[in-house]
């Protein structure tokens, strides 16, 4: 069969957690492709290979040489967005038994039976770690085996499912604790900037080295409480593969009073030793207060000029980036604010129209919603809400119909 090297884009929205690949049209019709097809990505840096079903992809992806797929299957294979991999088509076999691990412990889901009709049709392979939505909670688990053997098995209505428990704890840690691109709506732009100035110099250092620039070494998030901020950083940090280390603004003020300086120095020394690494602060302000328009203690002033003192040292100290999160931005101090410190800032607005649709559909996966129901029509009136808003909306209406079953239950109970 014939292969292709291409280059790893977002997948849709639509598309993540479904097992699912698109790819440029005219490398389709290259490679005799069709819809349904299964596609085998190989990721020969790191030596490891999954498959999906592929789908068309649109036609703005013409001639890019691009393959959009999610986090789960960029995880299954060790790579980030903008590695190469290359594909091929493959065929596969239909499963007869599969093994799983590591699933939620969910009642919603518990039944083989369920499992089988929601993963209808997928592709999997061992090793590979499933992630999708059922009933608005993330479920995760990874194929520990199946029969008959083979690269690549298809999963049918008839398929048995086992499911063990012995590495549960261990694989819900983890996973529980990531985000990625495909769990944020109505950032578009901001992710796109901030990959930018993240991703690429920690992944890529050798092109700035190659030009003779330093790239950016901090870069401050401000906007609106509810708008994303830290779920952006969060799926930066998993996407570029960083060690990453988050410091509270107001804990390392109140813990850690007398030794905040020195907490800050084992941070950054720390970050150094796990290079490449993102040092995150949240409530940066509590830190950074703008001495020109607010009393500060001797503490403060201690931790401002140590921060100042291990930003202006970021050169010598290797692949590092700090980034920062705030929703008071004019109560920093502009010492943070100069060049070579925190060189880029992002604000993060409030979601038009479109960003609250796409934020409403990332809430309402695997959640059951009536026919009547119009997404569309619901993020045009609700103008002013935040992404965290919006999830709360979620919440509060899928609480309705368990209320309303909650109150027959209590009556059947009373009849009796």
């Amino acid at each position: 069969m014939m292969s292709k090297n291409v280059r790893i884009k977002d997948a849709y929205k639509g598309d993540a957690g479904r097992g699912r690949i698109r790819i440029d049209p005219h490398i389709i019709t290259e490679l005799h492709l069709r819809k349904g097809d299964v596609i085998e990505i190989a990721h020969s840096a790191v030596g490891k290979k999954t498959a999906a079903l592929l789908y068309p992809g649109k036609l703005d992806d013409s001639d890019t040489n691009i393959i959009r797929i999610d986090s789960s299957l960029r995880r299954n294979i060790g790579a980030s967005l903008d590695d190469s991999v290359e594909i091929r088509k493959i065929e596969s076999v239909k499963a007869e038994r599969i093994t799983f691990a590591g699933l939620n412990k969910s009642l919603m889901i518990r039944r083989s039976e369920q499992l089988v009709k929601m993963l209808e049709n997928r592709v999997i392979t061992k090793g590979d770690i499933l992630s999708f939505n059922a009933m608005g909670s993330r479920v995760d688990f990874i194929v520990i085996d199946y029969s008959p053997d083979g690269d690549v098995v298809r999963i049918h209505l008839d398929t048995k499912i086992t499911i063990s428990e012995k590495t549960h704890k261990e694989i819900l840690a983890l996973e529980r604790r990531k985000i990625t691109y495909e769990d944020i709506g109505g950032l578009s732009d901001e992710i796109q900037k901030l990959r930018e100035v993240v991703e690429l110099p920690l992944k890529h250092p050798e092109l700035f080295n190659r030009m003779g620039i330093e790239p950016i070494k901090g870069v401050l998030l401000y906007g609106l409480p509810g708008t994303g901020k830290m779920l952006l950083v969060r799926a930066v940090a998993y996407e570029s593969n960083a060690h990453f280390i988050a410091i509270n603004g107001p804990e390392t003020l109140s813990k850690f009073y007398g030794q905040s300086e020195k907490k800050l120095r084992k941070l950054f020394e720390e970050a150094k030793e796990m290079a490449p690494s993102i040092i995150y602060f949240d409530k940066f302000e509590s830190i950074a207060p703008n001495r020109s328009e607010f009393s500060t203690s001797e503490m403060e002033r201690k931790m401002i000029a140590q921060l100042l003192s291990l930003l202006d040292g970021l050169e010598e100290r290797g692949d590092i980036i700090v980034l920062a999160e705030t929703s008071k931005i004019k109560y920093i101090d502009y010492a943070f604010r100069r060049p070579g410190r925190f060189d880029r800032e992002i604000e993060l607005k409030s979601p038009d129209s479109d960003g609250r649709f796409e934020i409403l559909k990332i809430h309402t996966r695997g959640v059951p919603l009536h026919d009547d129901v119009d997404l569309k029509e619901i993020a045009e009136r609700t103008e002013g809400f935040v992404g965290a808003d919006l999830k709360m909306l979620v919440k509060e209406a899928a609480l309705i119909p368990i209320r309303e079953v909650t109150q027959l239950i209590d009556d059947n109970k009373a009849v009796k």
